[in-house]
């Protein structure tokens, strides 16, 4: 039998800018929604960077 994909693409958009990031993330192990501190190209410096749909 196909293993059940637990790995879902999503977006991580700037807290402070229009930019984004896409990533993977295991939704079984980690259903609430993530928070990362990335680099943020537009803005030259590193920004909370929030997931969204």
């Amino acid at each position: 039998m196909a293993k059940k994909k637990t790995r879902e693409a999503v977006k991580l958009k700037s807290s402070e800018s229009d930019h984004m990031y896409w990533t993977r993330k295991n939704k079984k192990k980690c259903p609430e929604r993530m928070e990362r501190n990335k680099y943020d190209p537009t803005l030259r410096r590193h920004v909370l960077y929030k997931e969204s749909k």
